[in-house]
């Protein structure tokens, strides 16, 4: 069975590229610092959930913050895919226009993509800055003239949105999203097969990094906000995060069991 060049060359894009997503997602845990992390989350959340070790709330630290942090950088990553792909299929381009990801022309219609990982990827205000970035690109390109047939589409990832017709634009999620930029209605399935290239090695190296940081910030949390007796100082802790002044954190020896 003949090999799909299409397919061949998206595949070795994508397995020449994957590199980056690993590489920021193991810099971005390396360049992490505990008081970054502490400042960012709530800490009476902790106290609720029933948190009483420097282990378990270490753990829910760097889960919630590598959850969020990695879907940002896997969905830069699609990101480029996606332009890459449409480049190779309608000669898609990345758009010089604010917030507009992508053009590109198929079928006399010329279409204007913002690119997002996946459905619920922002709050009321985030939606209106793009719905007034469509329309901004919209008057720049002369709206719809006799000439020019201009579609605004917010396209996601992954996912599914079961109402595509929004107000002024269509929001494609999962495959008639990559369906419409690659004209290919299996490539959202295509996609899985090449994201996987190295990625038990990469993801051991990653592991390996993750370990180190997670005893380190247990030792340091242990250190700074457990009392002599192994309880957690929750006041020494919530002030950290909420102080109107920022008070010493390092444990002292005059710190007394409770």
């Amino acid at each position: 069975m003949a090999i799909d060049p299409f397919k061949k060359k998206l595949s070795s894009f994508i397995e020449k590229n994957i590199h980056e997503f690993h590489e920021n997602r193991l810099r971005s845990l390396n360049e992490l610092r505990l008081d970054r992390i502490l400042l960012q989350k709530n800490p009476y959340l902790f106290r609720a959930k029933h948190l009483n070790t420097a282990a378990e709330i270490i753990e829910s630290l760097l889960s919630a913050y590598l959850s969020s942090r990695e879907e940002i950088l896997f969905g830069d990553f699609l990101e480029k895919v996606a332009v890459y792909t449409c480049s190779q299929s309608f000669n898609g381009k990345k758009s010089s226009a604010e917030g507009i990801d992508l053009e590109f022309s198929r079928a006399k219609i010329y279409y204007l993509v913002s690119i997002k990982s996946g459905p619920n990827w922002g709050n009321s205000q985030q939606i209106r800055r793009m719905e007034e970035n469509f329309k901004k690109a919209y008057r720049i390109l002369g709206g719809n003239s006799s000439k020019k047939h201009i579609v605004a589409i917010n396209g996601c990832c992954y996912g599914r949105d079961n109402k595509p017709e929004k107000d002024g634009y269509l929001k494609l999620c999962g495959e008639p999203f990559w369906s419409l930029i690659s004209g290919r209605p299996s490539l959202y399935l295509d996609l899985i097969k090449s994201l996987g290239h190295r990625a038990k090695e990469k993801n051991e190296a990653f592991l390996l990094a993750y370990e180190r940081i997670c005893n380190s910030f247990t030792r340091d949390f242990l250190n700074r906000f457990c009392l002599d007796n192994g309880d957690i100082d929750w006041s020494t802790l919530v002030k950290l995060n909420s102080a109107e002044k920022n008070p010493a954190t390092t444990k002292t020896s005059s710190r007394k069991n409770t």
